[in-house]
């Protein structure tokens, strides 16, 4: 299991937290970008000018894809009284944290997971997902190998903060937990 450094408690008791990009959200996000400005490009020089619609359907449709995913990205995470906040590029979602009752670093959350709704790599993986380890979840993630677990009594939360352990520590700290 990979470890993070965890600051201080004392010295710095922060609760605002960073979601940074792992290698296969990166890889996808890069991957999927190019393939679509790629068809973009070749839908300009294939398709026939006496057909301008079919070419402004087409890229509107991919620029819209990239654009909407990418106002949805996870930007970052605050443990804000009891509430999380979940930082997007635009706004904040407002989490409630009451009847939490339990919360982990998990960094193996996500493997063998499926998305039965949501984005699954462009920008970040959020919406619901379904394993057998986890049952239902809501995630809220860019980085795999980073994931935090929050339990509640009738669904689970995951998200990827920068520093999973000192997250988990806060929550804790801060009595979130509902015992």
């Amino acid at each position: 299991m990979p470890s993070y450094p965890v600051k201080s408690r004392t010295a710095h008791p922060r609760s605002e937290f960073n979601a940074p990009w792992g290698r296969l959200l990166k890889g996808v996000s890069i991957g999927a970008t190019a393939a679509m400005l790629g068809a973009i490009v070749l839908v300009w020089i294939t398709v026939p000018a006496s057909t301008p619609w079919a070419r402004w359907l087409t890229s509107a449709s991919m620029l819209f894809l990239l654009l909407g995913c990418a106002v949805f990205t996870v930007r970052g995470y605050r443990i804000e009284g009891r509430s999380l906040l979940v930082q997007r590029w635009l706004w904040w979602t407002r989490l409630s944290l009451e009847g939490l009752r339990e919360v982990t670093v998990d960094p193996e959350a996500m493997r063998k997971s499926f998305r039965t709704c949501g984005n699954g790599g462009l920008f970040s993986f959020t919406g619901w997902y379904r394993s057998k380890r986890l049952g239902s979840f809501r995630a809220y993630v860019t980085d795999l190998n980073r994931t935090v677990v929050l339990t509640f009594p009738r669904h689970k939360i995951v998200l990827s903060p920068d520093r999973p352990e000192a997250f988990v520590e806060r929550l804790i700290r801060d009595r979130h937990l509902d015992t």
